[in-house]
């Protein structure tokens, strides 16, 4: 079995001790984080709308340094908490389409619920949505924390 587990800011450790409690020890897992470019994208173009003015570029490293750095050490971090071999994979580009073509070849996508903690469609980010609507694979969502008791969880407003 070839699983990849989609490790975002906010419920990585949560997808990362699931995974590993459920996959068997025989599983080629692979431990993917997806920085998304749009956001140097617009980092980048913040200067040039200043009308002629190009200040010169902050001191220190590059936004795609500092990104690529911290992508390394999420994945990190997750493969110690994974407690067993895992492979890794850092990818850039528009998250959702990204994690689809990782789990090209893959039996499954091990992923967290990441929304609003309300019942209906909301209680998933968009991104995660899509993920699990397009995955090419099975797909197992998990909660990144232990999952609530029903009478907690808010109805939205349109249930109501």
């Amino acid at each position: 079995m070839r699983a990849v587990v989609w490790i975002a800011e906010g419920t990585w450790e949560g997808c990362v001790e699931r995974a590993g409690a459920l996959l068997p020890d025989d599983a080629e897992v692979t431990l993917l984080h997806v920085a998304p470019s749009d956001l140097e994208d617009f980092a980048a173009g913040g200067a040039s709308r200043l009308l002629g003015r190009h200040p010169p570029p902050p001191p220190g490293p590059p936004l795609r340094a500092i990104a690529d750095e911290e992508a390394a050490a999420l994945l990190e971090a997750a493969r110690a908490r994974f407690g067993r071999p895992a492979a890794t994979e850092a990818r850039r580009g528009r998250i959702e389409l990204e994690v689809l073509e990782a789990c090209a070849g893959a039996d499954l996508l091990i992923l967290a619920r990441d929304g609003e903690p309300q019942l209906g469609p909301k209680s998933l980010g968009p991104r995660t949505r899509f993920a699990l609507d397009h995955a090419p694979c099975e797909v197992m969502l998990v909660w990144p924390e232990d999952p609530p008791a029903i009478e907690t969880l808010r109805l939205p407003p349109h249930l109501r």
